[in-house]
């Protein structure tokens, strides 16, 4: 089962420790975890349903690349990362 880790600087925001999720895609593994912590979802979702703009997440070490649909797939084993992005100069 993938499991999910959302780092310090998103946790001190809303409580999201690290879990085991079910799903095939990004989107199904986020959709698992907003359905015990719904909150979550306007933090990490804008209101189309996109990731927002400051944040990444990884799957095995590789970003996704649909920040729309979130229809990467994830692995049965996968390590998943959620993170803000650093921007700026």
């Amino acid at each position: 089962m993938p499991t999910i880790h959302f780092t310090p600087h998103l946790q001190r925001h809303i409580d999201s420790p690290p879990r085991e999720v079910e799903g095939d895609t990004v989107g199904e593994v986020l959709g698992s975890v907003f359905g015990d912590n719904p909150r979550l979802r306007s933090y990490l979702l804008d209101d189309q349903g996109r990731l927002r703009e400051h944040l990444s997440i990884f799957v095995d070490g590789d970003a996704v690349s649909d920040r729309e649909g979130l229809s990467d797939p994830v692995p049965g084993t996968a390590e998943i990362y959620v993170l803000q992005a650093l921007s700026g100069g």
